[in-house]
């Protein structure tokens, strides 16, 4: 089917205890399993050989594995395995219990500028390592309330000064280039990066998503994105030069972008970045609505409350 997915048996119930569902992802459940032999904990990503045929996404599942394989990076969540079976497709990471960043922004409303830096500098980091990559999806938290990249399912490799031209992914985040059909590169990740880190500090996106392409241009196209003067001239210098129209002239280099002042006395090293655990993602934690707002984690006392076909039971 896809010879990147060795052809391998369901790993068996002595190997593999599914422990719950973690979320419904585009083409197929997202599971929380345990490595009986290692003791540790993953999350798998089970995509159904049928519904990948049925949506013409073939290419698109490929490409997911071949990404993630090389990436390597402390801010980039990890692939640990991959397989398939007679009907189904099997992508393993390491499992993050902490969640996601929507949800704690939805608990939080928004973020101050210190915590926004950090934020910005663990996935900056991790956004420039991503020179093959675009539309990556998702940010998540490890133990420690540290971000990652995660799920490239909408990802494709570009070559150094490579162009793409299909529209996908969240309308909101999206650059005028690409809401406008292409040619874009490499200079749309930094837009979307730009409106989420927008969102973080001000608590809203700029623009409510629309349900066609060519109106969310429009407005995109003739929106200040102009931020409260209480910000810090540095945050609001960072982000006019992220969500500048213009993809030639927007800040899309992670050298350039670590010289910007509102990182002035910030340490890029992963390790530093990661030396003290960020309270505020542990805290909102504890809250008793996090389970409610998170919707995603749903622990199963059985096999058989999760439904699902009987070659991954």
């Amino acid at each position: 089917f896809l010879p990147e997915f060795p052809q391998r048996k369901l790993p068996g119930r002595d190997h593999f205890q599914i422990l719950g569902f973690i979320a419904k992802g585009s083409y197929g459940p997202i599971l929380k399993v345990k490595d009986i032999f290692k003791e540790k904990t993953y999350a798998v990503k089970v995509l159904p050989k049928s519904d990948i045929l049925k949506h013409g996404v073939l290419e698109q599942s490929k490409e997911e594995v071949i990404i993630q394989r090389q990436l390597k990076h402390p801010f980039i969540h990890n692939l640990q395995d991959c397989w398939q079976t007679q009907h189904h497709l099997f992508i393993m990471c390491d499992y993050c219990s902490t969640g996601d960043l929507y949800t704690y922004w939805l608990l939080k409303g928004r973020f101050g500028e210190d915590k926004v830096r950090l934020f910005a500098a663990e996935l900056g980091s991790a956004l420039g390592k991503c020179s093959l990559a675009d539309r990556v999806s998702a940010y998540i938290f490890n133990d420690s309330g540290h971000l990652r990249l995660s799920d490239f399912g909408l990802s494709r490799r570009l070559k150094r000064g490579g162009r793409a031209f299909t529209i996908c992914g969240t309308i909101q985040y999206m650059a005028p280039e690409v809401l406008s059909g292409g040619p874009y590169n490499h200079a749309a990740d930094w837009w979307s990066f730009g409106i989420m880190l927008f969102s973080l500090v001000t608590g809203e996106f700029p623009l409510p998503a629309e349900s066609d392409h060519s109106t969310m241009l429009n407005k995109v196209t003739y929106f200040p994105y102009v931020l409260p003067e209480t910000f810090s001239s540095s945050l609001i210098l960072l982000l006019t030069e992220l969500l500048c129209k213009n993809p030639v002239k927007r800040l899309r280099n992670l050298e350039c972008f670590k010289m910007r002042a509102f990182f002035r006395g910030t340490s890029f090293d992963s390790l530093l970045l990661q030396k003290m655990p960020v309270d505020v993602i542990l805290e909102l934690r504890t809250q008793p609505d996090w389970a409610a707002k998170a919707m995603r984690v749903q622990i199963c006392s059985s096999h058989d409350d999760l439904s699902l076909p009987a070659d991954i039971l």
